[in-house]
């Protein structure tokens, strides 16, 4: 008998801590529609802090009716609950402060997280409370950003995703072409991933403003393209007195490459951070560095009127093509020189793609290091683009810039030169 009696305490436990969940998340999506709506008569309330509280507990009182009576039996009163809720709003309508969709959504919302407690899933109703009261919660942030987003952006941001989410599944996953370099699948999955990394610095900027300071803008903008506000940046330096702050955001967006390229290192092929990992650190520190003692000297300029900076939309469809074609034919070149030229076939392709960009040379030799190339090669050949853009970069921005080749190229050159040392001196971290 006094194990039965152990047995049966146990179990009435674990139903009243799974009870206690189910009204803990109907209280916490509760306490977010009570504060919406705070300041309303409480005959306006559809509901507040009980009655989604009573709501959660609801729905787990008859998911545990459906642990006896079959559950078909809560379908129906999911249902029928979320029946009744919908004639109460729909009645409110008339009122001007009805509260519409969002809070019968909510409600059951909260029945369902209330049901899912007591059916055994505690950890997924509790985190489902949390993310609903942060979506609710999120409302005007939401629509902010909803009325700043452009119609070509949703357009093209759409086209992207399905494609990505179409055709990316159904792509062969094998090698095609001389050597089998080529994979259509892996291909496009880098293209997604560099699409969706830059897109985070762009939404970034959009949401700030470009007008909300240089060097906000190079450290957001480099996430999108430093060269694209490098040579934004420098244009502007053809105006007096603004030389230095605009030296400063080209620094730091220079400086915010290295961690994008560990970014992309670390989702490709996360062994290969031990080779890249210490170069680039050491990269993005004096580069971070140099922006600061240029921002901490005496006679710093404002941030000059006009400058924002103009990225394109990175998740366009026909840049993400031609990204696509670049990274394609990187992929081949690497495979090739090595084939032809071995180890210095894969450094000079490095030293030529980084002229011009450095993701897909970067993504290019993570991915082969991954196979047959050995991660010294790699990491040698990631650093060398760094440092060949980290030059142009510095070279590009003294052409154009009046007055920023002598901020700007000793920092950037130290830069290089540090990134250049670790090539030549040949140390090796993998065993």
């Amino acid at each position: 008998m006094g194990g039965g009696a152990a047995s049966c305490y146990r179990l009435a436990m674990g139903i009243f801590l799974d009870l206690a969940i189910a009204l803990a998340a109907g209280l916490l999506v509760g306490v977010e529609r009570g504060w919406q709506y705070r300041r309303a008569e409480e005959a306006e309330r559809f509901a507040g802090v009980r009655s989604f509280g009573l709501i959660g507990l609801l729905g787990g009182l008859w998911a545990l009716l459906a642990r006896e009576l079959g559950e078909v039996l809560l379908g129906f009163a999911f249902l029928g609950f979320g029946a009744v809720v919908f004639m109460i709003l729909f009645l409110e309508r008339r009122d001007s402060a009805s509260q519409g969709v969002t809070t019968l959504v909510a409600a059951m919302v909260t029945f369902a997280l209330g049901a899912l407690a007591v059916a055994g899933y505690q950890v997924v109703a509790a985190g489902g409370a949390v993310v609903t009261t942060v979506l609710l919660s999120l409302k005007p942030v939401l629509h902010r950003w909803v009325r700043r987003l452009e119609a070509k952006e949703l357009n093209a941001a759409l086209k992207l995703l399905l494609i990505s989410v179409v055709l990316l599944p159904v792509l062969p996953d094998r090698g095609f072409g001389p050597w089998q370099a080529l994979n259509p699948y892996t291909l496009w999955w880098m293209v997604v991933l560099i699409a969706a990394l830059s897109f985070s610095g762009y939404v970034a900027m959009k949401a700030v403003g470009p007008r909300r300071g240089t060097v906000l803008t190079g450290l957001l903008g480099g996430l999108v393209s430093s060269t694209a506000v490098t040579l934004s940046l420098a244009r502007l330096a053809r105006r007096p007195g603004a030389e230095r702050i605009l030296a400063v955001g080209i620094l730091v967006a220079a400086a915010t490459m290295f961690p994008r390229v560990l970014v992309e290192v670390a989702v490709v092929h996360p062994p290969l951070l031990l080779g890249v990992g210490g170069p680039l650190a050491a990269m993005t520190l004096l580069a971070g560095v140099g922006a600061a003692w240029l921002w901490r000297r005496p006679g710093r300029a404002a941030t000059p009127a006009g400058s924002g900076v103009t990225v394109s939309n990175p998740f366009e469809l026909w840049p993400a093509v031609q990204f696509g074609l670049l990274l394609a034919a990187v992929m081949f070149l690497a495979v090739a020189l090595r084939h032809w030229l071995g180890d210095a076939g894969v450094y000079l392709l490095a030293a030529a793609s980084g002229l011009a960009d450095v993701d897909a040379i970067t993504l290019s030799l993570a991915r082969m290091a991954a196979g047959d190339l050995p991660p010294q090669v790699a990491a040698r050949g990631i650093v060398l683009a760094a440092v060949v853009n980290t030059l142009v970069k510095g070279l590009l921005a003294a052409w154009i810039g009046t007055g920023l080749g002598r901020l700007l190229l000793p920092v950037l050159g130290l830069v290089a030169a540090v990134g250049l040392a670790w090539i030549l001196a040949g140390v090796s971290v993998f065993s």
